[in-house]
């Protein structure tokens, strides 16, 4: 938390990068109800992170138009992510308290500037994690996670080298953008940052283009899973179990997912969901045994591919614990060391799982000596993927229903993350209702309540 608040007070000192595009650090029209709040008066329930492991949920004013490009969308549809995690922990720098959070959801159009000319008043849409501007050199590629123009945080281009798009919902670090985890979302450049949804595809699996599938897609096609390939998974999350599908899409011979510990009991539920994966508990591991000897052993030479989603918050030795709490070091090591000893010599590492600064202990040599190739995967570009993903739903190639667990009310949307964090209630993927929400759509899950 030291550390987040001593990033706020930086760029405050420093201050903004040039050539933002868009109204930037408004995470809540509460912060300034003249200029970002809509005159009707109408309020919206919102989930705001207020400090480390506490969330709250608040009534907040309904946004309006500031730009001639926003779109004010009644949200109809939004989740919670493993990365929202991240946030919730403090993990994710340049929090402050108030900030609504939030990055994937869809929902209605209930009005648009004047610059917004491609969607209207009813249109059925989902909203991209990141802001694109659709101008600038990346986003005329469709490489819209790293738009140069909405995201103008000195601090991350300083640690990075440049800076991803803003990102709704996801801290100041990523441009501070008022996130979808409520009744209404301000979509600023609506023309760009919308999808349509034809009325074949639900909320219910239309929602997931926003975030979960493109990411996933992207870990499996730029780490380049191909035909014949054995492929390894971190992680038996949401994005584990779209990456394991999309693999044997890809034409993956097998696919082995590896998780253990509280959540050792998502790898029954991948099992049961796509038959054809294996999988490795690694708290089941006998003494002297660890998660690379028994890959090796499962697969001569190991796997072809290392897909990492889970995230570098996670430390499970004694030692990354401690230079954590200590602050020597943001992100464990462990996993990209194990997938880097575990695949085949030139075997492809792909990280798709969040990873926020630096670490330590990291086997270089291991990497250099035996050619492995560790891909970046980096915020995944929505905007290149997402049309062709929609088709996918269309046509049933893809099916996201298989990590859809729950529904429940944005009114325990706060007790959410508590049951989320403790991986509890065999919680997935969950889609969270408002009062714009049309009923559920067939064959997905009733509501659910803990009240």
């Amino acid at each position: 938390m030291a550390v987040s608040q001593g990033a706020n007070v930086l760029e405050k000192a420093m201050g903004h990068m040039e050539g933002g595009v868009t109204e930037q650090n408004m995470t809540n029209p509460a912060r300034d109800r003249e200029q970002y709040a809509d005159p009707s008066g109408e309020k919206m329930k919102a989930l705001v992170w207020m400090g480390k492991n506490t969330v709250e949920l608040v009534d907040a004013p309904k946004p309006k138009i500031i730009e001639d490009r926003d779109v004010i969308l009644k949200v109809t549809g939004s989740t919670i992510c493993g990365s929202d995690l991240h946030l919730l922990h403090g993990a994710v720098i340049q929090l402050q308290k108030g900030d609504i959070l939030g990055h994937e959801f869809c929902g209605k159009v209930d009005s648009v500037g004047p610059g917004v000319k491609n969607v209207k008043p009813g249109d059925r849409v989902v909203a991209s994690f990141q802001i694109a501007c659709g101008e600038c050199m990346y986003c005329q590629k469709k490489i819209s996670s790293q738009c140069e123009r909405t995201n103008v945080n000195k601090v991350e281009n300083v640690m990075y080298g440049g800076r991803t798009a803003g990102m709704f919902g996801y801290s100041h670090f990523t441009g501070g953008f008022a996130g979808g985890q409520a009744e209404y979302a301000r979509v600023p450049y609506g023309d760009v940052n919308l999808l349509k949804l034809p009325d074949d595809v639900p909320d219910e699996k239309g929602l997931y283009l926003s975030d979960v599938l493109s990411t996933s897609w992207n870990c499996v096609v730029d780490t380049g899973v191909k035909e014949g390939d054995v492929v390894a998974i971190w992680g038996a999350g949401p994005i584990g179990q779209m990456c394991a599908q999309m693999s044997f899409i890809k034409g993956a011979k097998r696919v082995i997912v590896i998780d253990g510990g509280p959540a050792a009991w998502r790898l029954d539920l991948i099992k049961e969901k796509i038959p054809k994966v294996e999988t490795l508990n690694y708290t089941d591991l006998p003494k002297g045994e660890t998660v690379t000897s028994k890959l090796k052993e499962m697969e001569h030479g190991g796997p072809d591919v290392a897909l990492e989603c889970a995230a570098g918050e996670y430390a499970k030795g004694w030692g990354h614990q401690i230079e954590m709490m200590l602050g020597m070091e943001t992100d464990t090591s462990e996993i990209i060391n194990e997938m880097i000893t575990s695949v085949k010599s030139y075997g492809r590492c792909g990280v798709t799982g969040v990873y926020v600064g630096f670490t330590n202990h990291f086997n270089i040599g291991a990497l250099m000596e035996r050619g492995i190739r560790l891909i970046g995967n980096g915020q995944a570009p929505v905007h290149l993927y997402w049309n062709d993903l929609l088709k996918m739903l269309q046509d049933g190639s893809l099916d996201p229903s298989i990590m859809l667990s729950h529904r429940v009310d944005i009114s325990e949307m706060d007790t959410l993350y508590g049951k989320f964090d403790a991986r509890a209630d065999n919680l997935q993927k969950v889609f969270v209702q408002t009062r714009f929400s049309d009923p559920p759509a067939k064959g997905t899950p009733a509501l659910k309540s803990w009240k």
